[in-house]
């Protein structure tokens, strides 16, 4: 499974963004300007959330900023998961999702580890090119054929 972050350009502390899966437009994401995940590629699974009280995405090896020079061992943040949230102040790292999106993405999730598939998030910051309002339901360049 592939999933693909793709941020807008911050306003204020919220960033906005959308959520690809395999391609295909899932939902937008909102995140804290300054608690953000680094613009990586990371692994994915669903833990129990001992802070949630239920099953949910954890994004793995997450690297706390500034990463130091090369020969400092590098820092981990834990925790950091998909979850529902309406407002930036909803997350310290997290990548909130509308409710309704939250079980469903969870679900996915659960199934492609079932099969033992490898779960890939990539992650990428603002480009321009990329300025689609938060509502829109389905960007240009994800549509099918």
């Amino acid at each position: 499974m592939y999933i693909k972050l793709i941020r807008n350009q911050p306003k204020g502390n919220a960033l906005t963004g959308r959520l690809v899966i395999n391609g295909h437009w899932f939902c937008d994401t909102l995140e804290r300007v300054g608690y953000q995940i680094p613009a990586l590629c990371y692994h994915v699974a669903v833990t129990m959330s001992p802070k949630f009280k239920r099953r949910l995405p954890i994004v793995q090896n997450v690297p706390r900023l500034p990463i130091a020079n090369s020969q400092s061992p590098i820092a981990y943040r834990s925790g950091i998961r998909f979850h529902r949230g309406t407002k930036p102040e909803h997350s310290t790292g997290c990548v909130l999702v509308p409710a309704d999106k939250e079980c469903l993405l969870t679900y996915k999730i659960v199934k492609a580890q079932e099969a033992h598939e490898e779960i890939i998030l990539e992650v990428t910051d603002f480009r321009p090119g990329t300025e689609y309002g938060y509502n829109t339901p389905c960007p240009p360049e994800l549509q099918k054929p």
